[in-house]
């Protein structure tokens, strides 16, 4: 199964930094999200997108991870040539990482 089976994502920007949230649909899912959607993971999934640092935060009480990922916007808003500079579309991509269900 993929990431946007069990989550939502929100994104955000500042410079050449992206923020992208994943939010689980359910409280039951948080764990598999805690578990399998690690910085690491993450960062291969972007693989050169992304070339700095990638660092995880967890927001239990609403169930969601948020990832900061440093030089990922191609120097940012007002120096990158991509059609996409805020990054928005980061997060349609982080919901097609692949993921295994959980037992049941």
């Amino acid at each position: 199964m993929f990431l946007r089976d069990i989550a939502h994502s929100r994104t955000g920007d500042k410079g050449n930094i992206s923020n992208v949230s994943v939010i689980a649909f359910r409280p039951e899912d948080w764990p598999l999200l805690v578990n399998q959607v690690t910085a690491e993971r993450v960062r291969a999934h972007f693989g050169t997108m992304v070339s700095g640092d990638v660092v995880r935060y967890e927001l239990p009480q609403i169930g969601a991870l948020n990832f900061v990922m440093h030089d990922a916007l191609g120097g940012g808003v007002t120096r990158s040539l991509a059609l996409d500079p805020h990054g928005k579309c980061l997060s349609s991509l982080i919901l097609t990482m692949p993921i295994e269900k959980a037992d049941t």
